[in-house]
């Protein structure tokens, strides 16, 4: 069971050992991609109906926001789809064994339940709103914990090849930067505390920027795209030595995991896009973001997240300086936070503001994955 597809049917002495081509990560990642697409398209298009005839607007009552009356009774806890389309399409064409699937999959499908039962109780107990802020951040500190011990006990089996083999060290517990080649900081005990940032941090700044049809999830396709590439580049010894980044041994195993986020989101995206038919929710919100800290984390580009993941960045970083301004003075910020309430109180239309910040996402990201060679 652990092996699932990978090593039930890949043997190269059977009738069938052509197979083995699905060894190769290239082939089962497209695989996983096309997988996980279809399986989240087929299941929203099942259920947006169904989901309509038992209610499951978060706005049924009243809309969110005053200038989002079109909104109102649109179904969400769509995330639980894009969940189930990842973990599944995972489950056919990734390496079981692999510890850093195993987190992986953890990190999304326990932040997507957490996720699942903030949305449930938001739409049946609306005077709740939901997980308490308090309860939903102690949830996330456990799991991004329960990771951040792992992944220190584990010592990451990383290698920079670049610099020869004495630099086999357990390295795995520093703080790499990026634009050098050989810069980093170990941070011993402190490591543990800083992965539980970057998965907590990543996780809500996902779910914040997740408030306009198709924004947060196509910035998420974005996102993941460079993820995927840094992924695969990171698990290749060819690869990672040319251009000069650490050689996190078996971490290309999460390209497949990648590629299957990216399916789902994808076929979300076809209902999400506006006027959207279906909401993420937190369900997807919350593992989405958690899982992308994650793989930042296993193959030591965690800094990068801050290029990379910017228009997420910026969307956190505006609630806080709205917060934090407002407790100084008395005034607002912005007209709203996060920032794409400000445009969209300042009457720009909202898929404007979505494909504007996509093409910000676009450039983010192509710039991240240049600085690899700028190495």
């Amino acid at each position: 069971m652990m092996h699932a597809l990978y090593e039930t049917f890949y043997q190269p002495d059977t009738w069938y050992s052509f197979i083995r081509l699905f060894r190769f990560i290239t082939v089962r990642t497209a695989y996983a991609a096309v997988t996980s697409l279809i399986l989240c398209w087929t299941l929203a298009w099942w259920f947006i109906p169904r989901l309509k005839e038992w209610e499951m607007a978060l706005n049924r009552g009243r809309p969110y926001l005053e200038f989002q009356e079109g909104k109102t009774g649109t179904p969400t806890m769509g995330g639980i789809f894009i969940v189930a389309a990842v973990a599944i399409s995972t489950l056919l064409w990734a390496d079981l064994s692999n510890s850093f699937v195993q987190m992986a999959l953890l990190v999304l499908l326990s932040l997507g339940l957490l996720g699942a039962v903030d949305d449930w109780l938001k739409i049946y107990y609306p005077a709740s709103d939901g997980v308490s802020i308090r309860t939903k951040i102690i949830g996330q500190l456990i799991i991004a914990a329960i990771i951040a011990v792992w992944v220190f006990n584990m010592e990451l089996p990383l290698r920079l090849l670049w610099l020869g083999e004495e630099f086999r060290t357990e390295l795995g517990n520093s703080l790499f930067f990026p634009f050098f080649t050989a810069a980093w900081i170990p941070l011993g005990a402190l490591y543990i505390p800083f992965v539980m940032v970057v998965i907590l941090g990543s996780s809500n700044a996902v779910n914040l920027t997740d408030g306009l049809d198709g924004l947060a999830v196509g910035t998420v396709i974005f996102v993941a795209v460079a993820y995927g590439g840094m992924t695969y580049i990171s698990g290749h010894y060819i690869f990672s030595e040319y251009l000069q980044v650490p050689n996190v041994m078996g971490s290309g195993e999460l390209t497949v995991f990648i590629a299957s986020m990216i399916g789902a989101c994808l076929g979300f995206l076809w209902f999400n896009a506006h006027p959207a038919e279906l909401f993420m929710g937190d369900a997807g919100a919350l593992p989405l973001g958690g899982s992308i800290g994650l793989v930042a984390v296993l193959i030591k580009q965690e800094l990068l997240l801050l290029v990379v993941g910017g228009i997420f960045v910026i969307e956190a970083l505006s609630v806080i300086l709205q917060v934090g301004w407002y407790k100084a003075t008395g005034k607002r910020f912005f007209r709203m936070a996060p920032l794409h309430h400000h445009f969209e109180l300042d009457g720009m239309a909202e898929s404007k503001i979505t494909i504007r910040f996509w093409i910000v996402a676009i450039i983010l990201a192509l710039f991240a994955l240049s600085t690899l060679k700028l190495r």
